[in-house]
């Protein structure tokens, strides 16, 4: 029997990805237009990834009882005092787009020698236990001179990997998937669902 568990977002592009993670360990993930799910709109005004994730689990708390996922991530760049950081899907809306926010990141970064950076990603499950659950992934790497590729999302054309050093958007989704920010959330979150018996060892 599949274990089935609700992602809270309407991003195709992570729905997707938390998909291909975690759907071949028997675990169906609903996105919140796939059960007609209306959910306010919300302020995140966490002071942390992992704050920010459960306001947005706990706005879809109130409308099903099914297992609740929600995440918050962000790019730390760590020559630019760890900016964007939790405001990047605001920085680059603020910017007009990703584009735009990357072009304004490499111009920024143009004359520094250290662009070290990090992908961190917070998961929060809700409706499980009496109190929430917070996995946390961290990607390391560096920020790109230029754009590569035409894979992944947001941020990923000038992200290079500390452990494949290759940029995540020139990278296969699968191998993506094994050293992703958002893919170490969720591996954690796999050892909890086995160790706890909702989904085979």
């Amino acid at each position: 029997m599949n274990y089935e568990i609700v992602l809270a977002t309407t991003n195709k592009h992570k729905l997707q990805e938390v998909r291909q993670i975690l759907s071949p360990h028997k675990i169906v993930v609903y996105g919140l237009n796939d059960l007609g799910l209306k959910v306010e709109d919300v302020e995140e005004n966490g002071k942390t990834y992992a704050e920010n994730a459960l306001i947005k689990a706990k706005a879809v708390q109130k409308v099903t009882s099914f297992p609740i996922i929600a995440d918050d991530s962000g790019l730390e760049i760590i020559p630019l005092g760890n900016r964007p950081g939790m405001f990047s899907a605001r920085y680059a809306s603020e910017m007009g787009g990703h584009d735009k926010a990357i072009a304004q990141i490499l111009e920024d970064l143009k004359d520094k020698d250290d662009r070290s950076a990090q992908f961190v990603c917070d998961i929060v499950l809700l409706n499980v236990e009496d109190k929430p659950l917070i996995f946390e992934g961290i990607a390391k790497g560096s920020i790109a001179t230029e754009k590569m590729g035409e894979g992944g999302f947001g941020y990923d054309p000038i992200f290079i990997s500390d452990e494949t050093k290759t940029c995540f958007g020139t990278m296969p989704q699968e191998q993506k998937n094994t050293v992703s920010h958002r893919a170490k959330a969720l591996k954690k979150l796999l050892t909890y669902l086995r160790i706890n018996g909702f989904i085979p060892l």
